[in-house]
């Protein structure tokens, strides 16, 4: 089975919907399901997780070298009776005692009617014990939460080198610029800074190739996997109905044949996509190179865990003013040639 990268939790999760009810998946899964097995070693390659986000700014490269979510539930409130209501509020209630009552000769006063018993003084129940704060909690790690977590584990075996560069963003905001009020009179739409990176990366890998090279072993021995084409990765968060975000990873296939027009609407197709959750199996697998953008959440610099099987994990954080600079006026800036960055 081809490798998924940080992506084998979804494949487990429609998997068990597709056991339960197979039509609750969509068709694009159903032949791939047919003949699936979780537990084969082929099933799940060491990959890792990382973070991500839609923007641009501080980039950073991992390549090879020599090439729970705890479970929450809700407990509902029932109706109690009134000996539970009065138990909850620390009272034990004593039985009061039924009358014996003996037959009596005719005329012979009748006895005094026996009064109640006095009621058991108040006895308070022991108070529940509490969890001291030193004590340790443990919570099993479940479905997505402990894929990521074996996959960030498989991630440290990979042999990596990082790098890490500081650029100045001055004629990508501006060129940005251009081409956006260029669309806006011409066909619509608009470009993001996603996407001139994106396709950035991508150019800069016909002129080094090695970049999409990945480590690999065969018969326990290390190998030099060189893939025919550029599949580019793009990290998305996306929001869950229940609150909770998870990360997908789907891929450009054959980036490097295109050219900027076809790269946006493959890239927006892929997202779109992603989004609606119609992406199949082939739209997670075969990644060669990966972008993740943790510059959306304030990260000025990051070092993303590179995937088994992938040549390079490029991230990009915020685009900002150097720190040194934040603080100066516009005209001062302007004055003295200061412009954003990427790392």
């Amino acid at each position: 089975m081809a490798a998924f990268g940080p992506n084998e939790w979804l494949v487990d999760e429609l998997y068990q919907k597709y056991q339960q009810d197979r039509s609750t998946v969509d068709r694009a899964w159903w032949d791939f399901f047919a003949s699936y097995d979780p537990d084969s070693p082929g099933a799940s390659a060491p990959v890792t997780a990382h973070a991500t986000a839609n923007g641009a700014a501080a980039t950073s490269t991992t390549t090879t070298q020599g090439e729970s979510t705890p479970a929450t539930g809700s407990a509902g409130a029932g109706s109690s009776t009134g000996a539970e209501a009065a138990a909850a509020d620390g009272v034990r209630l004593a039985a009061e005692p039924v009358p014996r009552t003996d037959p009596v000769a005719a005329g012979a006063p009748a006895p005094a009617k026996p009064t109640p018993a006095d009621p058991a003084p108040n006895r308070p129940t022991a108070p529940a014990p509490t969890v001291s704060s030193d004590e340790t909690t443990t919570t099993a790690l479940r479905g997505a939460s402990a894929r990521v977590v074996t996959n960030m584990e498989s991630s440290l075996g990979v042999p990596t080198a990082t790098s890490v560069r500081a650029i100045p963003a001055k004629l990508l905001i501006d060129n940005r610029i251009v081409v956006n009020s260029h669309l806006s009179r011409s066909r619509g739409g608009k470009v993001s800074f996603t996407h001139l990176i994106g396709f950035a990366v991508v150019r800069a890998l016909a002129s080094m190739p090695e970049m999409n090279q990945a480590y690999g072993e065969r018969d326990g021995k290390p190998v030099l996997l060189t893939p025919g084409h550029v599949n580019l990765g793009l990290a998305i968060d996306l929001a869950k109905p229940d609150g909770t975000r998870q990360l997908l990873v789907p891929s450009i296939k054959r980036a490097e044949t295109m050219d900027f027009t076809q790269f946006w609407t493959a890239y927006e197709d892929v997202v779109r996509r992603a989004r609606g959750g119609k992406l199949g199996a082939d739209g997670f697998a075969g990644t060669t190179i990966s972008l993740t953008n943790p510059g959306t959440i304030g990260t000025n610099h990051s070092v993303p865990r590179l995937m088994a099987g992938q040549g390079t994990i490029v991230g990009v954080g915020a685009l900002e003013y150097p720190a040194e600079w934040q603080g100066a006026s516009e005209e001062t800036l302007n004055r003295s040639a200061i412009s954003k960055t990427i790392t």
